[in-house]
């Protein structure tokens, strides 16, 4: 069975690599599930411009031959589903003795405790870009503030691994911090998908012999997962 994982596409960001998902979408075989790790919507209060609508049909019409998993993030709070989409929406994915994949969020216990902070740090962001800096998503500026950054990456990690050992899944696989990773820790492997308001953007393919961290470019080569 062949799975196509990736995260934090945030449809409706003007930082969203709108173009590149839908080719991402039109290309995978029709036959492959797709699961979406989280934060697949920006601002579930926003509505969607035409464009991101028609990419957000695309994805809905990929249920008529395989299942799209939908894994809810904390940006996918409160978004209403169009009625007649056909998609599974839950809160986490588990492939049985192989793979676990949840947003990332419930492994955060760094951006809860510190609103004010966050709140004071998207304003400063906000600002810059009104001034003429150049526009980025609010989280690849954030990573230009190495020490908190990885803090928040590191915390994220290790409460992912320790879900993982009390739960006996060999490998976990999250979104939320915006940072493509692939470790082992502790005899459990933690990836992390990146995002879609950055480049580059990867995917994780799943397969009956191997889980594999690629970038979206690269996964675009293979003809055993994308029509060419």
């Amino acid at each position: 069975m062949q799975y196509l994982i990736t995260s934090d596409v945030h449809l409706g960001s003007s930082h969203c690599r709108l173009h590149e998902f839908s080719q991402l979408l039109a290309a995978l075989h029709p036959h492959i599930p797709l699961v979406l790790a989280g934060d697949t919507i920006d601002d579930p209060k926003q509505r969607l411009d035409d464009e991101t609508m028609s990419v957000l049909n695309q994805l809905m019409g990929r249920t008529k031959h395989a299942p799209v998993i939908w894994v809810k993030g904390n940006h996918d709070d409160g978004y209403e589903f169009p009625k007649e989409h056909q998609m599974q929406v839950q809160m986490e994915f588990t492939i049985p003795n192989r793979l676990h994949v949840s947003h990332g969020d419930t492994f955060d216990n760094v951006m809860p405790h510190n609103r004010w902070f966050i709140r004071s740090f998207k304003l400063l962001h906000s600002l810059r870009m009104k001034m003429g800096a150049r526009p980025v998503h609010v989280a690849d500026y954030a990573k230009r503030f190495g020490l908190l950054y990885n803090y928040l990456r590191s915390r994220v990690m290790t409460s992912a691994i320790e879900h993982a050992k009390e739960n006996d899944f060999p490998v976990i696989a999250c979104g939320h911090v915006h940072f493509p990773e692939d470790r082992i820790s502790e005899e459990v492997r933690y990836l992390n998908l990146g995002a879609w308001t950055e480049s580059p953007n990867h995917c994780l393919l799943v397969d009956d012999k191997e889980i594999s961290l690629v970038t979206v470019a690269d996964a675009l080569k293979n003809p055993d997962w994308f029509i060419s």
